[in-house]
Order: C-alpha cells, then structure tokens, then sequence
C-alpha cells in the first residue's frame, strides 16, 4: 500500500512537472517577442562600456533584472489570485505597449539620420577617451538604464507567461513564472554577455594559427551584423507577438481574421500578416496619443517620436 502511494506520488509529481514544462514551452513562445526586443535592447544597453568591465557590468543589470522579476512574479501571482479578471486587460495595455515600442523604433528610424546617430556614438567614444570623465558614474547610469528597460519588459513577460497559466492550479503558476523569469534571465544575459565579448573572441582567434585567423575574422565581420539582425527580428516580434494578443483579446477581431484566413499553411501566414498589421495600427494610436498629449503639456518640442536608441 505504501509503495503503491509512492508510485501514486511520484506519478503525480511526474505529471505535474510534465504539466509545468508544457505551459513554461507555451509562455515562453508568447514571449519571444518580448525577448527578441529584450536581447536587442540589453545589449545596445552594455555597448560603450570599456571592455574589461563589459562582463560586470552585464552582471549588475543581470542582478537587477533578478530582482525586477522577484518583484513582478509575486505580484502577477496576486492578481492571477484576487484579480483574475485584470489578466486580460493588462495583457491588453502589453501588447498595446509592444507595439508602441515597435512603431517607435520604426519612427527613429526614419526621423534620425545616420549622421546623428553616428555623432551621439563618437560622444560615447570621446567621454569614455576623456580622463575627466567619471567612469564609474557612466556605467552605473547604464546599469540603471538597462535595469529600468528590463522591469518594461520583464512586467510584459511576466504578464504574457500569466494569460497562459490562468486556468490551472496556483502551485502550477509559481513553478511556471519562476521557470520562466530564471530561464528568461539566465538565457538573455548569458546571451548578451557572449555577444558582447564576441568581438574579443574574434581579436583572440585572428593571433591563432591560419584556420582559427579565418574564423575570427568572420567573427568579427558577423558582430555588428548580429546586432541589426537582432534589433529587426526583435521589432518584427513586437508587432506579430503585440498585435497577436490584442486580436486574441478582442473577439469580433479575432473571428474576422479567421474568416478572411484560407486553409492550409496560406492561413497561418495570413493570420500573422494580419497580427503584425493590427501591430502596427495599434502602435501608431498609442505614439499618436503620447505625442498628443506631450504637445498639449508643451513638449512636443524636447522630445519627439523614436527618441530612445534604436
């Protein structure tokens, strides 16, 4: 009887962690939109930092966005118990800001030219060259950057891994939201540490013999390239995983969709070309309400659309 209750146990747990696995596999393709911007943005976030305190810096930020996400996952679990009815609306107000932030970038784009950009990086160069700049006051105000963007973005994963584990038992959703803020950090910044260093590693392998000279060279031609591959796939994302969630939370939205969607793998496509469009309608509301109401309080002028680093 005993070791039939422990079988009876040990089935359960097994089935239950297969439970976890499975809803942490589903949260974790909800946000990879997220995460695409996230990976994009932390390393922009590290870039201008010398190169010996490139690591500790990401480690700073990767301590920050752990306590970013032991404040949110408990507090997600607080409205998953008291607020059930909340889950919707603020994954509503995230996806709405995903794709805010993805017709900004898009903004920034076509607002700021290359020189400018260009200019504001030789800034960075010539502060971090000049002895009388505080060094350690640089990083830190990066540090704290990068962890401000990471709480926008960790409170949007976090919400996002919510709406899928709505439904089942509380003990499930702490296993499933601790899973996926570790597994969200540790993948993110160990991610972001190696593409910073990426260009060490291709200096390290060019001093090597001729084969390993050839790769480094094509490590350090691939960095930069890295990086825009990044920032696109991560703004493509936005509008795809952002607009997804408000067609999937406005019904009539949804079903149209579907309706105009043909069968086969041609409907699919059609679907994320129709989330991806209401990703970007959305997006252009919410700049057009920002830039509204920072004309009506007279800012317009300091500071306009696509303003943060693309």
């Amino acid at each position: 009887m005993a070791g039939a209750s422990l079988f009876t146990l040990l089935d359960d747990i097994a089935s239950l962690l297969d439970d976890v696995s499975l809803l942490t596999k589903v949260a974790a393709k909800k946000t990879a939109g997220v995460l695409g911007d996230d990976l994009a943005l932390n390393a922009q976030q590290v870039t201008g930092v010398n190169a010996d305190r490139e690591l500790p810096v990401v480690w700073a930020v990767a301590k920050g966005s752990l306590l970013n996400k032991a404040i949110l996952v408990p507090a997600a679990l607080a409205i998953s118990a008291w607020l059930p009815w909340a889950i919707t609306p603020l994954m509503m107000i995230g996806g709405a800001f995903l794709c805010f932030e993805g017709v900004e970038k898009l903004a920034h784009r076509f607002l700021h030219s290359r020189d400018e950009d260009a200019q504001r990086h030789a800034r960075q160069l010539q502060a971090l060259a000049d002895e009388k700049v505080d060094v350690v006051a640089l990083e830190k105000d990066k540090v704290k950057g990068a962890i401000r963007t990471d709480f926008i973005l960790s409170a949007e994963i976090i919400v996002l891994s919510l709406g899928v584990v709505a439904g089942v038992p509380f003990s499930q959703q702490i296993m499933v939201l601790v899973a996926i803020a570790l597994a969200m950090t540790v993948g993110v910044y160990g991610l972001v540490a190696g593409i910073v260093k990426l260009d060490d590693l291709g200096l390290y392998l060019t001093r090597k013999g001729a084969a390993a000279a050839a790769v480094g060279r094509g490590i350090l031609w691939l960095a930069p390239w890295l990086m825009r591959v990044l920032s696109i796939a991560g703004t493509a994302a936005m509008f795809l995983v952002g607009g997804g969630i408000l067609v999937h939370s406005i019904g009539p939205l949804h079903h149209a969709l579907e309706g105009l969607a043909p069968q086969g793998a041609w409907g699919s496509v059609v679907l994320n070309l129709g989330n991806a469009l209401v990703g970007m309608v959305a997006g252009a509301l919410v700049l057009g309400a920002v830039m509204l109401f920072q004309m009506i309080r007279g800012q317009g002028r300091d500071r306009g659309p696509g303003t943060r680093d693309p």
